[in-house]
């Protein structure tokens, strides 16, 4: 076990770990309003342009597991530390690029610092007095919504008053401060005490096949959906996937532990989990859309970037302020009725829009709603989570389940894509999504939020006997009950 310093402040260990999770979904949203203006600034095509996304996606999703398994090993604090090198790295690279390879190599190594969040909320079940995890963890999880309100106008504000490397310098700043305060603040907390070897043959199976997979699904548009790249990478991620969980399942320190995540809690969690990200991020390519196409069109609003950020904003934030009821809920009903009810109000939202797009205050609305399901499912997931795993594969299952979200936003994106596209429309020589495209992206929202509180319901309400540790076993029923657990196993 790591060493821990007992004078350790709870209310200081979550501010900085909450703001280490605001700063790393600032990263995910900073190039956003430079999408447009990328090809000229880098002085490349449209298509080579996208790997700026592209890049951090694919970093993210590769790293995110492996950080997991290192924090549980190595101990979370380190791990964390050593995360936030690359978010530093890469900032600066991107600030100093002048063409497109440079750039994506800088988003890549932001991209490698994403596995923060899962990290941090781990921590907290190590370093935090029972009567204040519920809540904690809420606010951890929602602080990445409030790191993408906050990114959208911020990164609209720069680009439209000063240069566009502005961005990337606050970003490389906020990631020293950061880095900082987790080194002064944050103690370590536990590790496995017979920690074994790392999985590298897992790691490089597991990321080879989530680069394959999160390709096909985020480039298939533009590649074609039926071409044979595309295809290809679909079946090679199948093939890698398969080897990868028969690699896993044979040693006895895998970088996944699938006997863990089969468990019915951890895996209809999870499966919740993914649908839940796809119901997110849906809104969250439509209402952007919505709010700047022009008047002209009928049913576009007719705002700026820096406008659309702003009114955005609000719903980012509305996570954080739901966070401690959300732990009240969690406290007295479980974290399984509190997910179930997040994806209720998520479904709510998306129906709600129907009749709410034409406005800028009903866009507003539509996403608070959105918002506030959530940051209550969010918060919702890592005590399920982690109430039914051992205390020494905490950050390893809270970074699967990390993943899990992703996979879910990057299928969203691909899902959403295809009908805009397919819907598309003709206004003054220019082709841009139809208002019948966005009813029908927002109705397969509102299903999938749905299927997401159908599926969050059948999540069983304790494990099964014997099937965790003896501290764990119980915790499933209430939010109290898990902070109990994990305070009665974490450090003085």
């Amino acid at each position: 076990m790591d060493g821990t310093k007992p004078d350790a402040r709870p209310g200081g260990v979550v501010g900085v770990l909450a703001l280490a999770g605001i700063v790393a979904a600032l990263m995910q949203t900073l190039v956003v309003p430079l999408i447009g203006d990328l090809p000229r600034l880098l002085g490349t095509t449209a298509s080579n342009a996208s790997w700026v996304i592209t890049a951090t996606l694919l970093a993210g999703a590769v790293a995110t597991p492996v950080a997991g398994r290192l924090g549980d090993t190595l101990g979370k604090r380190r791990v964390l530390l050593v995360s936030v090198v690359p978010l530093v790295a890469g900032s600066v690279v991107c600030a100093l690029a002048s063409s497109v390879v440079p750039m994506i190599v800088g988003r890549g190594l932001q991209g490698l610092g994403m596995g923060v969040v899962p990290l941090g909320i781990s921590l907290l079940r190590d370093l935090l007095p029972p009567e204040k995890l519920g809540g904690s963890i809420a606010l951890m999880s929602a602080s990445m919504g409030v790191g993408g309100a906050l990114g959208l106008p911020f990164s609209a504000a720069v680009a439209e008053n000063a240069s566009w490397r502005v961005l990337f310098w606050v970003a490389a700043a906020l990631s020293v401060l950061v880095g900082a305060l987790i080194w002064r603040l944050v103690p370590a907390g536990r590790r496995a005490a017979a920690p074994g070897r790392f999985d590298l043959p897992g790691a490089l199976g597991l990321g080879t096949g989530l680069v394959a997979l999160l390709l096909a699904v985020s480039k298939g548009a533009s590649w074609g959906w039926g071409s044979a790249t595309t295809l290809g990478l679909f079946a090679a991620a199948v093939v890698v996937l398969l080897a990868w969980g028969a690699w896993e399942l044979r040693i006895p320190d895998p970088l996944v532990d699938l006997r863990v995540t089969a468990r019915p809690v951890v895996l209809m969690t999870n499966a919740a989990s993914v649908l839940v990200g796809f119901a997110m991020y849906a809104q969250s390519l439509v209402v952007p859309q919505l709010f700047q196409l022009p008047e002209a069109t009928g049913y576009g609003l007719g705002q700026s970037m820096m406008a659309m950020g702003l009114w955005m904003a609000p719903a980012g934030l509305m996570m954080m302020v739901l966070a401690p009821l959300g732990a009240k809920l969690s406290a007295a009903r479980g974290p399984k009725v509190t997910l179930s009810a997040g994806a209720l109000v998520i479904t709510v939202g998306y129906g709600s829009s129907l009749a709410l797009m034409g406005s800028t205050w009903g866009l507003l609305a539509v996403t608070l709603v959105c918002n506030t399901g959530v940051g209550l499912a969010y918060g919702a997931m890592p005590a399920l989570i982690m109430g039914a795993v051992p205390q020494e594969e905490t950050a390893s299952a809270n970074s699967f389940n990390t993943l899990m979200r992703s996979i879910g936003t990057s299928v969203s994106a691909a899902v959403i894509g295809v009908v805009l596209a397919q819907t598309a429309t003709t206004l003054g020589g220019h082709v841009l999504p139809s208002e019948d495209g966005f009813r029908v992206a927002m109705l397969i929202g509102c299903g999938v939020g749905l299927v997401a509180a159908v599926v969050a319901a059948l999540v069983p309400a304790r494990p099964a006997a014997g099937s965790a540790d003896a501290v764990d076993a119980g915790t499933e029923g209430s939010g109290t009950a898990t902070a109990r657990a994990a305070s009665s196993e974490a450090p003085a």
